[in-house]
C-alpha cells in the first residue's frame, strides 16, 4: 500500500510509492540536446548581451569585454522593469500595481557546455558570491520585498538558452507560496519556540537513511514530503533566515556540496534537466521570520505535474526519498 504524508511545514500532502516503486531507469526524460549556433553569453560575444551590471574579471580588463570568469546583466526580456512607481490600485474587486522590480541574469561560467559538476570548486565558489552580492545590492531598493534566486537548466526544466546561468528576480510583494512556507515555519516556533528546519536537520542526520551527502556546515538529502522523485534540499546546519547570512568561512562547504549533490544526479541521470531555487527570507522589513532557515530546493525534471497534482494539491511520488537518497549515495 502507498502512503500518505504530510508536509510539517505546509501542511500538503504527498501520496509515495511503497509498493512498486520506480528504478532510476524507469523514467523517461527528455536529454539535454546541444543545439550549438551564436549564444550570447559565450565568452567573446559580450556585446550580445545589455550592458554588464557587475562581473569577477580579470584585472585591467574592462566591462563587456573577455576576462571575466562571472558576469551579470540585466535580462533582455525582463519580467520586471526597475524603472517607475509601483502604485498599487483597485479594479473593482482586483487589485493590480505596476510591474515593478528587477530581472538580472548571472552568467556562472565562460564555458557553454560546462554545469556546476563540470567546475573547479572555486568557480563555484565565485558565483555563489555573486548571488549574493547581487541580492545585497537589489535589497538596497527599499521598494522590494523578495529577492528570488533560481536557477533553470535544460529546456524540459524552462531554460531558453543553453549555457549555464541563473536568474535574480526582485519582487515588489513575497509570493505566496514563500510567504506559506514562512508562515508555517514561523507557527511551528512560537509552538515550540525552536526552528521546524533545525529539526529536520537533526531528525535525518539521526535518521540517516534520507542524506546524500554531509560535511562540516551542509546536508544533502531528500525530504521526507519528497513532492518530485528524487527531489533533494541542501540546508545549512546553523540557523540562519537568509542566504546573504553565510560566513566567507562556510561558502567552500556550500560549494562542495552543491557540485556534488548535482554530480551525484548526473551519475545516475544522463543529460538531466533540473531546477534549482535558494528560498531565503524576505527583505526589508519582513518580519516574522526568526523561525525561517533558508536552503536550497532542488528539483530533477524526471516526470511532469499532470491533472490530479493540478486539481488536488497533492504530489504522486513514484520513487520513495529513502530509496532515492540510497541510490544517489551509491554514486
Amino acid at each position: 500500500m502507498s502512503e500518505l504524508r504530510r508536509d510539517p511545514i505546509g501542511g500538503r500532502w504527498v501520496i509515495v510509492d511503497t509498493d512498486h516503486p520506480h528504478r532510476p531507469e524507469d523514467y523517461e526524460y527528455e536529454p539535454l540536446n546541444w543545439r550549438g549556433g551564436a549564444c550570447p553569453f559565450c565568452y567573446g560575444n559580450e556585446s550580445m548581451t545589455p550592458p554588464e551590471i557587475e562581473a569577477i574579471r580579470d584585472p585591467h580588463t574592462s566591462p563587456n569585454t573577455p576576462g571575466w570568469q562571472v558576469r551579470v546583466v540585466s535580462n533582455k526580456f525582463p519580467a520586471l522593469q526597475i524603472e517607475g512607481e509601483l502604485d498599487r490600485r483597485g479594479l473593482g474587486i482586483y487589485d493590480m500595481s505596476n510591474g515593478v522590480g528587477a530581472h538580472e541574469v548571472l552568467i556562472e561560467t565562460p564555458y557553454h557546455q560546462k554545469d556546476i559538476s563540470d567546475l573547479l570548486d572555486q568557480e563555484v565558489e565565485n558565483f555563489l558570491l555573486m548571488y549574493c552580492r547581487r541580492a545585497l545590492d537589489l535589497a538596497r531598493d527599499k521598494r522590494f520585498k523578495y529577492i528570488m534566486i533560481f536557477k533553470n537548466f535544460g529546456a524540459a526544466a524552462g531554460a531558453s538558452l543553453e549555457h549555464p546561468h541563473t536568474q535574480i528576480i526582485a519582487l515588489p510583494m513575497v509570493p505566496k507560496s514563500a510567504a506559506e512556507e514562512i508562515k508555517g515555519a514561523q507557527n511551528y516556533y512560537e509552538y515550540r519556540e525552536r526552528c521546524i528546519y533545525c529539526d529536520i536537520v537533526r531528525q535525518e542526520i539521526q535518521d540517516k537513511e534520507r542524506i546524500i551527502s554531509e560535511n562540516k556546515h551542509f546536508l544533502s538529502f531528500c525530504p521526507f514530503i519528497s513532492r518530485f522523485p528524487f527531489e533533494a534540499w541542501i540546508m545549512p546546519k546553523k540557523h540562519s533566515n537568509s542566504f546573504c547570512n553565510i560566513l566567507a568561512e562556510e561558502v567552500p562547504s556550500l560549494a562542495s556540496m552543491l557540485k556534488e549533490t548535482i554530480t551525484r544526479f548526473k551519475g545516475i541521470f544522463a543529460g538531466l534537466s533540473y531546477n534549482f531555487i535558494i528560498h531565503s527570507a524576505p527583505v526589508n522589513g519582513e518580519s516574522g521570520t526568526e523561525g525561517y532557515h533558508w536552503h536550497i530546493e532542488f528539483m530533477p525534471k524526471l516526470m511532469r505535474v499532470a491533472g490530479f497534482e493540478w486539481g488536488s494539491g497533492f504530489y504522486l511520488v513514484p520513487t520513495p526519498p529513502e530509496l532515492a537518497a540510497r541510490y544517489l549515495r551509491e554514486k
